[in-house]
């Protein structure tokens, strides 16, 4: 843990490199997998590639992969892997659009895991009186 007694030097890399984003190695062999640019050595679009993908992805920082992996479900770690491909395929498109000059949205994307959401107990609405009047409120006033 990077509270405890050791004193780092944070001037050394080395110090901070154990700490990482999960998304950002399936990202990259992402955009090695799709891009024929990135291939060939392209590594200005590879970083900006990168960087639109992950930035539309969550930021999940872990020690090692494992602290990610092992509490997840092979549904969870398929749906991880679809999102990833995704936001890959999608970064590319725009990346690629705005070197031709066109103004380009991106498209939305949902990054929670639906087990998560499928855990999330649903909001209760209010439940309006049966015959259409408001509940009367109490207003609130200073007791002096």
């Amino acid at each position: 843990m990077l509270t405890n007694s050791r004193n780092y030097n944070l001037d050394s890399y080395d110090e901070i490199d154990f700490i990482h984003n999960y998304y950002e190695r399936l990202v990259l062999q992402e955009i090695f997998a799709q891009s024929s640019r990135v291939q060939d050595g392209d590594r200005d679009f590879l970083a900006d590639t990168a960087c639109v993908a992950l930035n539309r992805m969550p930021p999940r920082y872990i020690r090692h992969d494992v602290d990610m992996t092992f509490f997840m479900s092979p549904q969870d770690i398929q749906e991880i892997n679809n999102k990833v491909v995704q936001a890959v395929t999608d970064a590319i498109k725009y990346v690629e659009s705005r070197e031709r000059g066109e103004d380009v949205k991106l498209p939305s994307i949902d990054v929670s895991l639906s087990a998560n959401r499928a855990n999330k107990p649903a909001k209760a609405k209010a439940a309006a009186p049966e015959d259409g009047t408001k509940k009367a409120t109490k207003s609130k006033t200073s007791k002096k």
